[in-house]
């Protein structure tokens, strides 16, 4: 039992140690950004309208239940007009960047993973190395620098339309006006709470980005064992994202909004 405790808790610390000393060079790679840019504009496309029509759908129904059940249940006091405040905050505090992020790393993050994780065990990595070429800044570096890029971008595109699929849920289930509930939105984001709740989202956007795409990445980099392999990085790479998602989600929000 200790022998396997102690096998779990080295890989758990060598895969946390490859991970961070990626995202090291990565940053050090910022200075081939414009030699890079047609491979960071390709990944900002992947990962942008890629995943377009996914975030759109799960952003509008996001919306719409959120706004559903927040009002039956202000409803019953008789507070149903704040559901726009309240569907305001919780979207780009909260919801967007984790929504978004989440479904990221199920389609994007993980054809990262197993797109490097074949190269790997393939040994066309080793050849890269072989020609002197950096895997890290061919490979790496333009993927989480796209990918990061456009998580926050997205998560202002989401919560654009959930406050939109929540303003047809507001008029027709719970007979609010469109123009009451769009200046109760519009008031809040303009307000200094409402502020810090965006740069938050966005913050969050960011580092779910900078976490999903590094972690897709550090998987690939460490895949052997052929096929099998590389489906177990793929679902690894994918679960240890949503984890980190969770965590850092909650540290970011405690650090914010600390009292």
């Amino acid at each position: 039992m200790f022998e396997t405790f102690k096998e779990k808790t080295n890989q758990v610390l060598y895969a946390a140690g490859f991970t961070i000393l990626l995202i090291a060079e990565t940053f050090l790679s910022l200075r081939f950004s414009v030699e890079k840019r047609k491979e960071i504009l390709d990944q900002m496309f992947i990962a942008g309208v890629g995943s377009l029509f996914v975030v759109s759908v799960v952003a509008v129904f996001t919306g719409m239940l959120l706004t559903l059940n927040t009002g039956l249940g202000l409803k019953d006091f008789g507070a149903e007009g704040q559901v726009g405040l309240l569907l305001t905050v919780t979207l780009t505090r909260e919801m967007s960047p984790f929504m978004t992020a989440l479904i990221l790393a199920a389609s994007i993050g993980s054809a990262m993973a197993a797109e490097i994780g074949t190269m790997k065990v393939s040994e066309e990595i080793d050849a890269l190395e072989v020609m002197s070429i950096d895997p890290v800044r061919f490979l790496v570096f333009p993927r989480i620098l796209g990918f990061s890029i456009m998580v926050p971008v997205l998560c202002v595109y989401s919560s654009i339309l959930g406050i939109c699929g929540g303003a047809v849920v507001g008029h027709f289930q719970l007979g609010l006006e469109f123009i009451v509930y769009f200046q109760d939105v519009y008031e809040r984001i303009t307000s200094i709470p409402g502020l810090k709740d965006l740069y938050t989202g966005l913050f969050k956007g960011y580092i779910f980005g900078l976490i999903i795409s590094s972690i897709s990445c550090s998987h690939g980099l460490r895949t052997s064992g052929g096929a099998i392999g590389v489906g177990r990085a793929t679902r690894e790479s994918v679960v240890n994202s949503f984890l980190m998602v969770i965590f850092f989600g909650y540290v970011i929000t405690a650090i914010f909004y600390r009292q």
